[in-house]
């Protein structure tokens, strides 16, 4: 039951981090390949499942998930921020990552052999947690690494091909999509607004003679020396 609330608990918190229900399943992935480099060591040394194997049990979720991290979250920066595509992000995040995994891994992994070999009071203890986190890391190193970038490529797809998918479904069946996608609505009035303006800036009585303006005048009474139908969009915008 502890080790099904520490993988939760991992994932929770880079499902926060991420701002994603995938990405932080590529890393989670990993754990299990590891483990069955802890199963292998205590088999090899002959150790029983005590307590403190379960305590390196529960150290090795967290060490396996620091070096899936550190290929995810440079693989996301690529393609979401330089624009390359998932594969080629992910091979070059793996190509980028893979030598200081492995410096940190190994130095983890050599510093924990006086613990395999410990003598005197309290060796058994050391030689179980020695050897459950020396398994472990040789697994989540040389098993685990290969596989992590196989497992964003395959998971970041399904997402986006997910993400597709619900783009396009409102408009096959004539719903609004995304904001993102809609066309702003057209302004009704934008264009007798410019009919308006260019015919208000040129009326169309301007090239009457003053003899005609006066009779147009007379016709539409003295208090409207000029025909307010002349304009062909004043009445338009009074409307």
């Amino acid at each position: 039951m502890i080790y099904a609330l520490s993988i939760v608990l991992v994932y929770m918190v880079l499902a926060a981090l991420y701002e994603s229900w995938t990405s932080p399943a590529a890393v989670v992935l990993v754990v299990p390949i590891a483990l069955v480099g802890v199963l292998l060591a205590q088999m090899s040394r002959g150790y029983d499942n005590n307590i403190y194997t379960q305590v390196g049990l529960v150290l090795m979720i967290a060490l396996a998930s620091k070096n899936a991290i550190l290929i995810v979250e440079f693989a996301r920066d690529l393609h979401l921020r330089d624009g390359l595509s998932i594969t080629e992000a992910a091979v070059e995040a793996t190509r980028r990552r893979f030598r200081p995994i492995v410096m940190t891994s190994f130095a983890f992994i050599l510093g924990v052999v006086p613990l395999m070999v410990a003598t005197g009071a309290g060796a058994a203890s050391q030689q179980a947690i020695g050897t459950v986190v020396f398994g472990g890391m040789m697994a989540s190193t040389l098993l685990a690494i290969p596989f992590v970038p196989v497992f964003f490529v395959a998971l970041e797809g399904m997402s986006e091909r997910m993400r597709k998918g619900r783009a396009r479904r409102p408009a096959a069946h004539g719903e609004p999509g995304p904001p993102s996608l809609r066309r702003p609505p057209a302004d009704r009035h934008a264009r007798p607004r410019a009919r308006c303006r260019s015919a208000i800036s040129r009326p169309a009585n301007l090239h009457l003679s003053l003899e005609q303006r006066s009779e147009l005048g007379s016709q539409n009474g003295p208090s409207r020396p000029f025909a307010f139908a002349s304009y062909p969009c004043a009445s338009a915008a009074a409307r």
